[in-house]
C-alpha cells in the first residue's frame, strides 16, 4: 500500500510546538503527532476519517503534554 493524501502541519498543544501528520492507507487515515524539536513521537492513531484520526492524536498528545514539567534554567 501506499500513502495517499498526506498532509503536515505545525500548531501548539499546551504550550509546546507539535508537529502532526496525517494520510490515507487504503480507507483507513493515520496520523501522527511529534514534539517539534527533537522529534520524538508523541503517538500514532488511526480513524476513519482524517479529522478522526487528528482529533485522536491531538487529545493523546494533550493529555502527555501536559503531564510535562516545564524546569526554569
Amino acid at each position: 500500500m501506499k500513502a495517499e493524501e498526506y498532509q503536515e502541519r505545525k500548531l501548539e498543544v499546551v504550550g509546546w510546538p507539535v508537529n502532526l501528520a496525517s494520510y490515507r492507507l487504503g480507507t483507513e487515515w493515520h496520523s501522527k503527532a511529534d514534539n517539534v524539536s527533537p522529534g520524538a513521537a508523541l503517538c500514532r492513531t488511526t480513524g476513519a476519517s482524517r479529522e478522526e484520526a487528528e482529533e485522536k492524536a491531538l487529545k493523546r498528545a494533550e493529555e502527555l503534554l501536559g503531564r510535562t514539567k516545564r524546569h526554569t534554567v
